[in-house]
């Protein structure tokens, strides 16, 4: 985008205002600007394309990868907890330790759960009663009820 100052400005205006005349200056700014908006319009387009082309072709998922590679520790730590979600305990025999290991796991990850459940209800159930009640009022000041 060239860099206009507010001289430059004017003076473009007083040029277009004597080549072109007050009658027809209207009409020029008003194409002027559909103008404007049509090519703003066909730059929003192709960026859209060009976003829709890189989603197709799994360029987002490699640019997000290789973020990832330039953090080792938090790729390694993505790696592990992508490998540990969701570990069903029924997929490990009877009486096993891994089968154990897999259903504390599963109790904890549920009584934190209702944990974080409970404590938003009550969030929201503390918000709710702020709302519905007025305003407390102010506290009589001591020795004004003489």
């Amino acid at each position: 985008m060239p860099d206009i100052g507010f001289l430059e400005l004017i003076i473009i205006a007083v040029v277009a205002l004597i080549v072109v005349g007050p009658k027809d200056l209207p009409v020029l700014f008003r194409k002027a600007g559909q103008f404007t908006g049509r090519m703003r319009g066909m730059a929003r387009e192709f960026s859209r394309a060009m976003n829709d082309a890189a989603d197709e072709s799994g360029m987002r998922e490699m640019s997000r990868d290789i973020r990832n590679l330039s953090n080792p520790k938090q790729m390694g730590m993505d790696a592990v907890n992508k490998a540990f979600d969701g570990i069903d305990p029924e997929l490990y025999p009877e009486g096993s330790e891994t089968r154990k290991l897999a259903e504390k796991r599963k109790a904890k990850e549920d009584a934190m759960r209702a944990e974080i459940e409970a404590r938003r209800a009550a969030r929201e159930e503390t918000a709710a009663d702020a709302q519905a009640d007025p305003e407390p009022a102010p506290a009589a000041k001591p020795g004004a009820a003489e």
